[in-house]
Order: structure tokens, then C-alpha cells, then sequence
């Protein structure tokens, strides 16, 4: 069945139909990571966009729940290329058709991504209309221009948990996947042949795990739309992580006395989110250590006093070069975002410790006198490199040092 990408501007793009059958708006963007399709389409940070992907073919692996960042897809649209007729992976649980399809989610494929890609870089993320149904370009067009549009959207009250919660009580949904060896395999065959007769309760290819460290830092983490890869990162780095709605107040979280404070990732505008802000702000003088990525690193501007700004095109991909200035290193990171923060609304006592190489935007500020820091980018990359994991031991560090002079005080 014929599908439609109608921009605001009036180009429309025409191809076949995958997932559900549904007509939505979002904002058009795209994103350059070669693998991991499901984790973007589960990436809350997606929530109110139509994603189209660069890499030409698209669902070759299919979906499993292991590798998912959140409890549902939130992209309002998917579009690729040439979507793969074969999802040949022995994790796979579905096609990426009967995902979407399972949740909503129209599709396209057969769409000249390159060009569209192009249109977006030259005239910036636009509003669009994606649909499956029977629809006229010109209906399709109209659609897309009467969306609301990203600027002033809080979708972070569409994502975040509504009830707080501890992170994998049990360290069953931390520990990192190891690479198979002669030992391990011995051991999957053991339990492939206990499947066979009849133990139900044996997966039929279990991945071997590594065991966690103890843990040494109580924080809580605001969850902006936290992405289940940074969890898992931050207990792999030794943290007992207590989840809080994004509308958790400066008080609720103080009565926790937590060692730190994580501020997530998550979608949407972060000037339309100044009741977070508000209580950010209270929690700064505080003198614990706070740590923010992404939309915790926007929101941390605005409560620093400065403000953000609307990137034209975002940056979205697991490519995406950043210096660090102390050190001069160049990092290479994984990114989903649309805004920015202002570097000359930031006060004087608020530095900017790193740089996008592309563009020159914020990717990192420190405050001088208090133990916070914070980067743009996701330095749990998933997917994308490693490059910035050293991040959440130097959050630990922070707390440390912290802890110590607290110490020294009494």
C-alpha cells in the first residue's frame, strides 16, 4: 500500500506502507547511526518526530526486548529506505513490520532518504505529516503545517515514570553481556538440551552476564525520559539508583539524602519546562553533586539562569565529534537532540568545558565552585561508541572528593 511524508514546506515523498495503518504529525528529522534501530525507536528523547534513518537498509536483525531503552516505541513515524524481507538474528523475537505495527507506528519505505536528509540539512527540521491511510498530498501538506510544532512542547509528562521506583533491586538487569566463550557455550548447549525436554524456563539462547560491583553511591535520578541503558551504566559503575518523576520536588528528593543526583535525557523543548527547572535550581546550592546529560544538561542551563535555543537540524546519530577543551581530546559520541544551550546567557561562574566540532555548540559545562557538571550528548551510547563511558566513573569520583571534604568539615 502507498504511504506519504508530506513537509510543511510542500515537498511530499511517496513509498510503500509498513507498520500501522494511522495518519500522524511530528517533527521530520534524521538520524545517522548504522545499527540500532529499535533502541532509537524506543529512545523516549524520539517522542512527537517522524525519524528517518540514513543507513539505507533498515530491519535486517529484526526486535528483541532485550535490547529496548524503554516500556514502548515513542517516535510518531518511521521511515527508511528499503526496509530488509528477512530479520535473520537468533535474538530476534519479531520483524520490525509486526513491531510497529503491534504499537502503532506508521512506516515508510522506498523513500529517497538521501534527498530527504539533504532537505532537512539545507531548510532545517521541519513539521510533517506521515501516513498510511488513503490521503491527498495537498490534505497531507495542510496536516503538517496546522501541527503545533516542537517549540514550547513538554513531552516529558508523556514519558516519565509516574510513580518513583528503585533500579534492579535483584542485579538481574544490569550486568553486561560477555562474549561467549568454549566454557559458555558448553553451557547454553546444557541448557538448549534441558529445553528440549521440557524446562520451559530455560531461554533458548541465553546471553552469559558478568557479576556487578557492590554498590557505593546512593543517587537519585530524575527521569526526564531516562533512556534503561544509562540505569544500567550507572549500576555497572557501582551507583544504587532511586528513580523519580520528572515532577518530583527539590524536598522529596532531599529527603532521600542522596550521594548525587542524575538528571536524564528527554524530549521536547526545555524552555517549556521551567517547573523542573524550579526545582533544580533548589537543589543547586546544596553542594551535592549533580550530574546531567541531554535534556538534564538543558534543563541544568536554565536553572543556571541561562537559556536555550532551537538547533536547525539537531544532532542525531552516533557520530558526532565533541572537544573537550581542558584536555583538547576529541570525543566521538552519540547524540539525540534539537536544542541548545546559549553559551553567552550562562553567568560567570558557569563554564563551558566542552564543544560540537560541527557547529561549535554547547556539549559540556562545569560550574566553578560547585561539584556539577553535565554534557549534551548520551555517554551510554546506545547505540554508538564508548568513547564518553568514563563519565559516570568520574561522577563517582565527584561524589567521592565531596564526601571526603564533608568528612574533613565535621
Amino acid at each position: 500500500m502507498d504511504a506519504i511524508l508530506a513537509l510543511e514546506d510542500g515537498t511530499v515523498f511517496r513509498g510503500h506502507a509498513f507498520g500501522a495503518t494511522r495518519t500522524e504529525c511530528g517533527e521530520s528529522v534524521f538520524n545517522t547511526s548504522m545499527t540500532g534501530y529499535q533502541e532509537i525507536l524506543t529512545d523516549p528523547s524520539y517522542k512527537g518526530q517522524i525519524v528517518a534513518m540514513t543507513y539505507p537498509q533498515i530491519g535486517n536483525y529484526g526486535i528483541n526486548s532485550a535490547d529496548v531503552e524503554s516500556w514502548q516505541p515513542h517516535v510518531t513515524g518511521f521511515v527508511v529506505r528499503e526496509l530488509s524481507t528477512v530479520a535473520s538474528n537468533w535474538r530476534a523475537e519479531m520483524s520490525l513490520p509486526a513491531y510497529l505495527e503491534n504499537n502503532g507506528i506508521p512506516a515508510l519505505q522506498g523513500v529517497d532518504t538521501r534527498a530527504l536528509t539533504k532537505i532537512l540539512r539545507v531548510r532545517g527540521a521541519m513539521k510533517a505529516c506521515i501516513s498510511t491511510e488513503e490521503i491527498s498530498d495537498k490534505q497531507a501538506v495542510k496536516l503538517a503545517r496546522e501541527w503545533t510544532g516542537m517549540v514550547g512542547a513538554d513531552y516529558v509528562k508523556d514519558v516519565t515514570h509516574k510513580e518513583a521506583f528503585d533500579w534492579d533491586k535483584d542485579d538481574k538487569l544490569s550486568r553486561r553481556f560477555t562474549i561467549p566463550t568454549s566454557a559458555t557455550e558448553g553451557r547454553r548447549e546444557k541448557r538448549e538440551e534441558r529445553r528440549h525436554m521440557g524446562d520451559t524456563l530455560s531461554p533458548p539462547f541465553p546471553l552469559p552476564t558478568s557479576l556487578l560491583p557492590p554498590i557505593k553511591h546512593r543517587i537519585v535520578a530524575f527521569d526526564f525520559g531516562m533512556k534503561y541503558n544509562i540505569l544500567r551504566r550507572l549500576r555497572q559503575h557501582g551507583f544504587g539508583i532511586h528513580v523519580v518523576p520528572a515532577t518530583a520536588s527539590a524536598k522529596q528528593v532531599l529527603a532521600k539524602k542522596p550521594d548525587g543526583i542524575f538528571l536524564s535525557n528527554g524530549p521536547g523543548d526545555p524552555a517549556a519546562l521551567e517547573y523542573i527547572a524550579k526545582e533544580v535550581r533548589e537543589l543547586i546550592p546544596t553542594g551535592i553533586p549533580i550530574f546531567g546529560i541531554c535534556l538534564g544538561h538543558q534543563i541544568l542551563g536554565h536553572a543556571f539562569g541561562g537559556k536555550t535555543f532551537k538547533l536547525k537540524f539537531g544532532h542525531r546519530g552516533g557520530n558526532q565529534p565533541v572537544k573537550d577543551l581542558p584536555s583538547g581530546k576529541v570525543l566521538i559520541t552519540s547524540q539525540n537532540h534539537g536544542f541548545a544551550v546559549d553559551p553567552d546567557s550562562l553567568p560567570a561562574d558557569v563554564e563551558v568545558t566542552q564543544l560540537n566540532l560541527n557547529d561549535h555548540t554547547v556539549e559540556g559545562m562545569r560550574h566553578k565552585k560547585l561539584p556539577i557538571f553535565c554534557v549534551q550528548y548520551h555517554p551510554e551510547a546506545s547505540p554508538g561508541p564508548h568513547d564518553p563511558t568514563f563519565l559516570f566513573q568520574e561522577f563517582s569520583r565527584l561524589i567521592e572528593t565531596c564526601s571526603g571534604a564533608s568528612a574533613n568539615r565535621r
